[in-house]
C-alpha cells in the first residue's frame, strides 16, 4: 500500500519545522539568544509586524492586498505626536488616531469596492498618500517624551517575559483564527478568493466583504501606529517605512496563496515567528540593517516561488502517471 505523504508536507508545516531548526540552531549558536531579555526583545519587536499580519492574511486569502498598512502606522505615529504636543490627553488621542486608521481603510476599501480598481494599484497610490499626510502633519521632526505610564504599556506582562503587545496580538490571533477557520465569515473569504465571481452567484457580498477587511486593517495598522510610538517613545513621520514589505514576506512565507484562496493563520503566525528569529540572530551578530532587508527580500521571493513550483512537479507527476495508466 503506497503511503500518501501529502498531508504531512504541507507548507505551513514546512515552515513551522523551518521555525523549530532555526530557533534550536540558534540556542547553540550564540550564548546570548536563548536569555529570556533576548527572547522578550526579540518578540516585542514584532509586535507591529504580527498585528499588522492577523488582517492581512484576510484580505491576502480573500485575493486582496493593502500595502498602504506602513504608511498608516506611521500617519497615526505622527498624529499620536502632534496631538500630543499640542497638548491633548493620551485618553483622546488613541480613539482619534484609531478612527483615522478607520477612514484610511475605508479609503482604500471604497476606491476597490466601488470603482472597481486593483486593490494593488489602490494601495500603491494611497501608500504614498498617507505618508504625505503623515509629513504634513508632523514635517521631518520627532515628538518624544512621552509618560512612563504609557511608555509601560509596552513592556511585559507582570511576571513573565512576555511583552503586552505580543499578548494582546495572542489574544487577536486566537480570535482571528476562530473567525478564519470556523466561521461562515472565514468560509466566504475563501471561496472569494478562490472565485470571485462564483462567490458572488452564491450570495456572498462580496464588495461589502472586502469593504469590511480594508476597513479593519486600516484599524490595525492605526493601532500599531500607536504601539510603534510608544515602543520608541518616539513619534515620527517615517516611523514603519517599508515595514509593509516585511508583513507580506510573513504572510506568504506562511502559505498563503498571493492569488487567493488557500492557508492557514498557524502558517502565517509561523511566518511572522521565523522571520523575527532571524532577524535577532543576525541583529545579535552585528549583521546590518541592509543585509537584513536582503534577507526578507530573499524570503519573499522564495515564499512566492517555492509553493508554485510544488505545484507545477505535482501537476506534471500527475500527467506522467495518467499516461501512463
Amino acid at each position: 500500500m503506497q503511503l500518501d505523504l501529502g498531508r504531512f508536507v504541507r507548507w505551513d508545516v514546512v515552515v513551522t519545522a523551518l521555525l523549530l531548526v532555526v530557533f534550536f540552531g540558534g540556542l547553540g549558536a550564540d550564548p546570548n539568544f536563548g536569555n529570556a531579555g533576548n527572547l522578550s526583545f526579540a518578540l516585542n519587536d514584532l509586535s507591529e509586524i504580527a498585528l499588522i499580519a492577523l488582517p492581512m492574511t484576510l484580505l491576502v486569502v480573500c485575493g486582496q492586498v493593502d500595502l498602504s498598512v506602513a504608511s498608516v502606522l506611521g500617519l497615526a505615529s505622527a498624529l499620536t505626536g502632534y496631538l500630543w504636543d499640542a497638548g491633548m490627553p493620551f485618553e483622546t488621542i488613541v480613539p482619534l488616531v484609531l478612527v483615522t486608521g478607520v477612514v484610511c481603510g475605508l479609503v482604500n476599501g471604497l476606491l476597490v469596492t466601488r470603482l472597481g480598481l486593483p486593490s494593488l494599484a489602490v494601495t500603491i497610490g494611497t501608500l504614498t498618500l498617507y505618508r504625505g499626510l503623515a509629513y504634513v502633519v508632523l514635517g521631518t521632526g520627532a515628538i518624544s517624551q512621552f509618560p512612563p505610564s504609557y511608555t509601560a504599556l509596552t513592556g511585559d506582562v507582570p511576571g513573565t517575559p512576555i511583552p503586552i503587545p505580543v499578548a494582546f496580538f495572542a489574544v487577536l490571533a486566537v480570535v482571528t483564527a476562530l473567525v478564519l477557520h470556523s466561521t461562515g465569515f472565514g468560509r466566504s473569504l475563501f471561496a472569494i478568493g478562490s472565485s470571485e465571481d462564483a462567490a458572488f452567484f452564491a450570495g456572498i457580498q462580496v464588495k461589502r466583504v472586502k469593504l469590511w477587511l480594508f476597513t479593519v486593517s486600516g484599524l490595525v495598522a492605526a493601532f500599531a501606529g500607536i504601539v510603534f510610538t510608544l515602543r520608541y517613545g518616539s513619534a515620527r513621520a517615517d516611523n514603519g517605512a517599508g515595514l509593509e514589505l516585511t508583513v507580506i514576506a510573513a504572510v506568504l512565507l506562511g502559505g498563503v496563496d498571493f492569488d487567493g484562496g488557500k492557508g492557514t493563520l498557524g502558517g502565517v503566525i509561523a511566518g511572522v515567528l521565523l522571520i523575527g528569529v532571524l532577524r535577532n540572530l543576525l541583529m545579535l551578530n552585528d549583521v546590518t540593517t541592509e543585509i537584513q532587508a536582503v534577507v526578507t527580500g530573499l524570503l519573499l521571493i522564495i515564499s512566492v516561488l517555492t509553493p508554485r513550483l510544488i505545484t507545477i512537479v505535482r501537476r506534471a507527476r500527475a500527467r506522467r502517471q495518467a499516461a501512463h495508466a
